[in-house]
């Protein structure tokens, strides 16, 4: 039997619906850096659009703007490659073409 001390201190680390045990938060971390990595590699993304990544509980959510729709569908598609990667939520957006203001 383990003392009162130690089964609370257990109890306090252990993750509930909306937390993280230090473990998840470190696997959401790499997971993280996989998609930034793949996403960056891709070559109608590329490293020169700004596309935010967030992973909690290995759903990955990207947020931000790029060029065109292909950008955008080839973001998730290389976000989804990554292991690990339970859903991805797609909430970027298209920029919008400038006008020539004639």
């Amino acid at each position: 039997m383990l003392p009162f001390g130690f089964a609370v201190l257990l109890a306090a680390c252990a993750p509930t619906q909306t937390s993280r045990s230090s473990g998840q938060a470190l696997d959401d971390a790499s997971i993280t850096a996989r998609v930034k990595t793949e996403i960056a590699q891709s070559e109608s993304v590329g490293q020169a659009m700004k596309v935010n990544v967030d992973t909690y509980r290995g759903v990955v959510s990207l947020s931000g703007f790029v060029d065109n729709q292909k950008q955008a569908s080839d973001a998730v598609k290389a976000a989804k490659q990554v292991a690990g990667v339970e859903k991805v939520i797609n909430n970027l957006e298209v920029k919008p073409r400038e006008s020539s203001g004639r």
